[in-house]
């Protein structure tokens, strides 16, 4: 049976004295990009730096107090692993979690830090599940499922009742999905007094569960792929958060690696504001014009967590610039002479482009024997700039192109 709006209540004041609420707050770029007017909830400034901290929390709090001393279990990925470990600690509960061990490491310290015994197994969040249950039975410890659980889902949709006092006028929520929780608990909590509001999940084409189900009627294991945005990689949903989205969300449109890389981009540039991959899946749906008929209307886009891996963080940024234009690798084929390459990087100063990597190649090179390969790597100004600039080599080169 799904969750009421009275246990969504009932949940807030559980964990109010606990956790932030955390604000809408305006995001003039977006605005100006979707022609809407668009508020982030910005779930990353939770204590552990994510939205978990609501379904977690009430989940244990409610626990009865031979629970408690038993001690919880969770398999996670990281945010419900983090989120899980400190309220754990807040409470006096002793708490077991299992962790893929390709976990980014951030997430893995932070867990230990809030006091949990940290187990890492499995490639996977499905392996890392398996064996937190054989744990849970060898051990007799309370399981705390990340998102197929009522009161978990009823803790993250406390978000819903915050996002309605804050933005009353609101027309359009984005959600990002994973195993369908926090989608679940926002339509719920919205629905029981706004049904006209729009929920739209968002997920990454590389795990696209919540997708498949809804298609197939049915939740369908998906292939398992690496992506940036770890957070949402659940490669199986709940029957019950199905259920929820089928009859509650108006679909679940899908983001490409290339687009939550330029959201998270995005974000620090322009809102200041640090996201995780899986937080920014809602942004990069918006910012890819993925989401249909927003145009004028007051939209919340969740940001769902910022517990992004800084060794991670550089090849984001990296990839982000790349696929917007701003940093470009140019292959240039030239005549072997005395100021060939000296003619190239004039052309680049004068066009105000900055050099970040070149590569003079004349002993490996596969072209002419009176020709060389230079190899630039460039800061721009964005897709026209490397234009102008393609257009400027191809006066002196034999050959311009992109790698």
């Amino acid at each position: 049976m799904p969750i009421s709006l009275e246990d969504v209540h009932a949940a807030r004041t559980r964990i109010a004295p606990w956790l932030t609420v955390t604000p809408c707050a305006p995001c003039a770029w977006l605005d100006v990009v979707t022609r809407a007017n668009v508020r982030l909830k910005l779930e990353s400034l939770q204590p552990s730096g994510s939205f978990k901290d609501r379904g977690a929390l009430n989940k244990l709090a409610r626990l009865t107090d031979a629970e408690r001393r038993t001690g919880v279990i969770a398999a996670s990925a990281g945010n419900h692993a983090q989120a899980v470990a400190l309220h754990a600690r807040r409470l006096g509960i002793h708490a077991v979690i299992v962790m893929p061990e390709s976990s980014p490491l951030i997430k893995v310290e932070n867990t230990r830090s809030y006091g949990a015994e940290v187990v890492l197994e499995g490639a996977t969040y499905d392996e890392a599940f398996a064996a937190a249950k054989r744990i849970e039975v060898e051990r007799g410890l309370v399981y705390v499922h990340a998102f197929d659980d009522d009161d978990v889902i009823a803790g993250q949709a406390t978000i819903g009742l915050e996002v309605l006092e804050q933005m009353p006028d609101v027309e359009v929520i984005v959600v990002p999905i994973g195993g369908g929780g926090i989608i679940a608990g926002i339509a719920t909590a919205v629905h029981a007094t706004r049904p006209d509001v729009r929920i739209v999940g968002v997920q990454t084409e590389l795990i696209p569960s919540m997708h498949v189900a809804l298609r197939d009627g049915a939740p369908t294991y998906v292939d398992g792929a690496q992506t940036i945005a770890d957070g949402i990689a659940v490669r199986r949903v709940a029957d019950r958060t199905l259920a929820t989205v089928r009859s509650e969300v108006e679909g679940v449109v899908l983001v490409t690696e290339d687009e939550i890389a330029q959201a998270i981009l995005f974000l620090l540039e322009r809102q200041k504001s640090l996201a995780e991959g899986a937080g920014a899946v809602a942004v990069a749906a918006m910012l890819a014009g993925k989401i249909a008929g927003i145009e004028g209307k007051s939209v919340c886009a969740i940001v769902t967590g910022g517990n992004i891996d800084v060794t991670m963080l550089g090849t984001v940024i990296d990839r982000g610039l790349v696929s917007t234009g701003r940093l470009v690798r140019l292959h240039v084929r030239v005549h072997d002479k005395p100021g060939a390459l000296a003619e190239v990087t004039q052309i680049i100063a004068r066009l105000s482009a900055n050099v970040v990597e070149i590569q003079h190649d004349r002993a490996f090179s596969h072209s002419l024997f009176c020709d060389v390969e230079i190899y630039v790597t460039l800061e721009t100004r964005g897709p026209a700039h490397v234009r102008a600039i393609r257009e400027a080599l191809e006066g002196i080169a034999e050959e311009v192109r992109e790698r």
